[in-house]
């Protein structure tokens, strides 16, 4: 029985690289379905393909290959029905001080975030896994908002004393796309069957 995982990617430098948590996930067994929030979306569309064409839908054509899914990004029409099979967990990843701050105060204004505070009252598992700068991670409403989360059951992967190994923030424009810690994060969900 494969069990299904929305990987919702916030408007940061990791979410050009999704496909890299995709195949992470999918190698431990996950069914993998992408949502984006809409700026990160617009990213994904500007991104060339991986194979060089210019094409700016390609990249999302290629993440939807990827995952089998289509890539979601806006919400469906009520009349319309759900191309997405149901999580299982959920992994908001990379996930901004905008969508944390906006998902601890309720806010269901885009797709992500309308799932992100969803999932708080079905009871999924759900791990965020930030990408702040040192200078975001000053702000005043962080420390709430990932309190307000982790009381309600999220797993915030964000470096202080309940998560010593989570997500150290980087001085602005210094961040290490390459080093963002995908495997961190799928550690922390529960394993999907094999």
């Amino acid at each position: 029985m494969t069990r299904t995982l929305y990987l919702i990617s916030s408007a940061a430098p990791p979410a050009l690289r999704a496909a890299t948590g995709i195949r992470a996930a999918q190698a431990r067994g996950w069914d993998v379905c992408l949502v984006l929030t809409p700026s990160a979306h617009r990213w994904t569309e500007a991104e060339p393909a991986w194979g060089g064409t210019t094409d700016s839908s390609s990249r999302i054509e290629e993440l939807s290959r990827l995952t089998g899914h289509p890539v979601r990004h806006a919400y469906k029409l009520p009349g319309q029905e759900d191309v997405l099979p149901p999580p299982d967990a959920m992994l908001a990843a990379p996930v901004t001080l905008n969508t944390l701050t906006k998902w601890a105060d309720g806010h269901a204004d885009t797709l992500a975030l309308g799932l992100l505070t969803e999932a708080l009252g079905l009871h999924l598992p759900v791990v965020a896994l930030p990408y702040i700068n040192a200078a975001q991670a000053q702000h005043p409403a962080l420390p709430r908002a990932v309190a307000t989360l982790r009381a309600a059951g999220v797993r915030v992967l964000l470096h202080d004393d309940q998560e010593p190994d989570g997500f150290r923030p980087h001085q602005p424009k210094h961040g290490n796309l390459d080093g963002y810690p995908w495997e961190r994060a799928l550690d922390a969900l529960p394993p999907a069957p094999r």
